[in-house]
């Protein structure tokens, strides 16, 4: 790899990572640069796999040391999520997620208009509608799934399940969402290392910039909190929505 490769995929990780420790949709930009880079499609997703599970595990080390992850309360659908994940990720090597590359950024859309007109979404905790172990089985099997499956949105998807089904308020939502991300991220990973859809010099370098970003954007949303959070949520999901639309009908 050129010097100037090496900088591109190293920043390309560090703004992933400060962008997934806070809403999600990090892939925006690591996706692109892999592809940019000279990676075949699957070997880009399984390298950005490799290399968001590091920026992931910041972020949750992060948010834990903070005191905002509960580890009782997340154990049950860390557990599902992963049986679920791998079952996505062995799936896709079966069939067709075209239908999903459809629908997906209308359901996001959606979910951005909601929380557009929704200002006191996830400013403070509410009823949980569902018990610990009914959310685990729901969530975990579904989103599990889906992320090993296909992906993009994933982190979106566990923040409003979060806030809508447990009742917890968003900076306390955006610290299980990134639990739940690890652990799909990790399953649907270990499909990838043994199918060699993985490259490890790129990721290596992509790595040392999830680091850093995950650290800086878990750290500013601890900071800022909630308000901070749903600027950048909406923001990431409307560039999602128009990402995904852009590749359906360009």
């Amino acid at each position: 790899m050129s010097w100037e490769t090496i900088a591109l995929l190293f920043f390309a990780g560090l703004s992933a990572g400060f962008i997934d420790a806070i809403a999600g949709g990090g892939g925006l930009i690591s996706v692109p640069a892999l592809l940019w880079a000279g990676l075949p499609p699957q070997m880009a997703l399984g390298t950005n796999k490799m290399q968001s599970t590091w920026g992931t595990l910041m972020a949750v080390r992060k948010y834990a040391k903070a005191g905002l992850v509960s580890w009782a309360q997340v154990r049950l659908t860390v557990a599902i999520t992963f049986v679920s994940a791998m079952a996505g990720a062995l799936v896709l090597m079966l069939i067709s997620n075209a239908v999903l590359k459809l629908i997906v950024p209308w359901m996001l859309l959606g979910i951005a208009v909601y929380v557009l007109l929704s200002p006191g979404l996830g400013k403070t905790a509410a009823k949980a509608r569902l018990s610990l172990g009914g959310f685990a089985c729901l969530a975990g099997s579904v989103l599990g799934f889906y992320d090993g499956f296909f992906g993009p949105g994933t982190g979106t998807f566990w923040t409003m399940a979060c806030i809508s089904l447990l009742g917890l308020e968003l900076t306390r939502a955006t610290a299980f969402t990134k639990v739940a991300n690890l652990t799909s991220n990790m399953a649907s990973l270990i499909i990838f290392v043994v199918s060699a859809r993985v490259n490890y010099e790129v990721a290596g370098v992509m790595i040392a910039g999830q680091l850093i970003g995950g650290r800086l954007g878990a750290g500013m949303a601890i900071r800022h909190g909630a308000p901070f959070i749903r600027v950048i949520f909406i923001t990431v999901v409307l560039m999602m929505v128009a990402k995904l639309l852009w590749d359906q009908f360009a």
